[in-house]
């Protein structure tokens, strides 16, 4: 898909739905992208190129590290992603408008665990002595 297909894609989606930040797309769209990769590296992958929703948002998680470093959490605030659950909205709102697919068993419900963004995002960061890792 070229970048102007997907802007188009990302704007009708914006046109129903304004909780999340154009920046929030494109980065699941690179997050997918990342993490069907890495998944295709590894011998014990199932399903060829489909990922589970705990797959995603690990990918997402390591994708975002990688790419963001500390200030991934910003990132995610100013986009409007809390929780795993957004990413799990995102991902559904794309797959409304055929940018991403799903199988018969994927459930928006899939993201709702996930893991704390706190955690994941900003304690990693933290100097020691203010319960930093």
């Amino acid at each position: 898909m070229s970048r102007r297909d997907f802007q188009r894609v990302i704007e009708a989606i914006l046109k129903d739905d304004k909780r999340y930040a154009v920046g929030a797309y494109v980065f699941v769209r690179m997050a997918l992208d990342y993490t069907v990769k890495n998944h295709k590296k590894n011998p014990d992958a199932k399903n060829g190129s489909h990922v589970s929703a705990e797959e995603l948002l690990e990918g997402c998680r390591v994708f975002a590290l990688e790419t963001f470093g500390p200030m991934a959490a910003e990132l995610f605030k100013e986009w409007g992603v809390k929780d795993c659950a957004d990413i799990g909205q995102i991902v559904f709102n794309m797959v409304k408008v055929g940018e991403m697919s799903k199988t018969d068993d994927d459930k928006i419900e899939d993201f709702s665990g996930g893991y704390d963004f706190y955690e994941a995002f900003e304690r990693p960061y933290l100097p020691k002595s203010k319960g930093g890792l």
